[in-house]
């Protein structure tokens, strides 16, 4: 190479750390700066991009922006409540429902007459879950914004707004204790035998055996496989935050690999829309909801979360004990795990038959001693 053509710049001229023309000291090659070279010196400082703010971080600017232009009692607790949240690394949802919660609370307590939160009673809870009884809301939901008002409640309480009898004796809203809901085997085989799309029927199989929530598999990439092994690495979940690791059988393994075999290889997402890098929930329902009514199910009533349900019964069913299912499924408890026991408690449904046929067996014998 050329000396003339070692004429760049020397990377310190952007910081400023010696002057320009001190290679004009040194007369000698290749340290002098040829000024008149083709090459253009920039000297200029390189300007550094604004970080854009996350979108938990626009979350709750939007947020602050509403409630400073809410008349709202107590509105200062609530902006400081709401960064509370935020600096507990709480998700956009969470931070979304807590606003609307306490929002619709503190409307609710402003309507009582009262402008203080230190007027807060006992009472006031009470009335305002009456207030959404009254609204028709479903009891789950009362229960979530009532949760999210008592979490509001402690933190009044360690900022010595309230007094701490307010969290002695809990209200509590009582929640219907439902089954779940699975698909029967044989409606299984019907669904399954209507689908023949390469990707819905990859996704269908991948639910119905590993036990992902729609929103993990969504969520799901290509890394996170591991065909020989047939496992999939959930990183972090989608609804709890935390890992785990979930299997899948050979018949979902072949589905899969057909899908592989046609789907985009530069795209990311393991399944992902047409036209789009991702795929929603809306069009995952939409599309399930199109192959029960194709089979004939649809009046059932069946959702994608029944596959979960399903695939839980199935491996109990199969002999598998709570603890095990219980990581494959993400629970953070053993006792959500238990409502499927119930559902598929094989030892009570033997018991009741057995104890059914000595019953009927006896009455024969009593019709017959009778007619003889």
């Amino acid at each position: 190479m050329f000396y003339e053509q070692l004429s760049i710049l020397n990377l310190n001229y952007y910081y400023g750390c010696h002057p320009l023309n001190l290679r004009s000291f040194l007369k000698c090659d290749p340290y002098y700066e040829d000024f008149n070279s083709k090459f253009s010196i920039n000297i200029s400082k390189p300007k550094i991009k604004d970080q854009e703010p996350t979108n938990r971080r626009r979350v709750l600017d939007k947020i602050l922006k509403k409630i400073s232009e809410k008349d709202l009692p107590g509105k200062a607790y609530f902006q400081q409540y709401m960064r509370h949240k935020y600096r507990r690394n709480c998700k956009p949802k969470t931070l979304l429902s807590s606003f609307t919660a306490l929002g619709l609370f503190l409307s609710f307590y402003k309507n009582t007459g009262k402008d203080y939160l230190e007027q807060l009673t006992r009472e006031d809870i009470e009335a305002f879950i009456e207030h959404e009884q009254d609204r028709g809301l479903k009891p789950a939901s009362i229960r979530t914004r009532l949760c999210a008002l008592y979490a509001f409640i402690s933190f009044l309480i360690e900022n010595k707004v309230v007094d701490h009898e307010l969290l002695e004796r809990k209200l509590k809203v009582k929640l219907p204790d439902m089954l779940p809901r699975a698909i029967n085997p044989d409606e299984i085989k019907l669904l399954l035998s209507v689908i023949g799309h390469t990707r819905n029927r990859a996704m269908i199989l991948l639910l119905l055996r590993t036990g992902m929530r729609i929103g993990e598999l969504l969520n799901t990439k290509v890394i996170d496989l591991d065909l020989r092994e047939q496992k999939v690495m959930i990183y972090q979940a989608h609804k709890t935050d935390v890992g785990r690791v979930v299997y899948y059988s050979d018949d979902a393994q072949e589905a899969l690999v057909v899908w592989l075999k046609k789907r985009d290889p530069f795209k990311d997402r393991l399944f992902y829309g047409q036209g789009r890098d991702s795929l929603g929930y809306e069009a995952a329902r939409t599309m399930f909801k199109k192959y029960l009514e194709k089979a004939a199910l649809l009046y059932k009533g069946y959702t994608l979360h029944c596959l979960r349900h399903t695939f839980a019964s199935e491996l109990l069913n199969a002999g598998m004990r709570l603890e095990c299912l219980q990581v494959l499924m993400g629970h953070t408890s053993v006792e959500v795990t238990r409502r499927y026991a119930r559902l598929t408690d094989r030892t009570r449904e033997e018991e009741y038959f057995k104890a059914m046929t000595i019953i009927q067996r006896g009455e024969i014998d009593g019709h017959y001693q009778l007619d003889h």
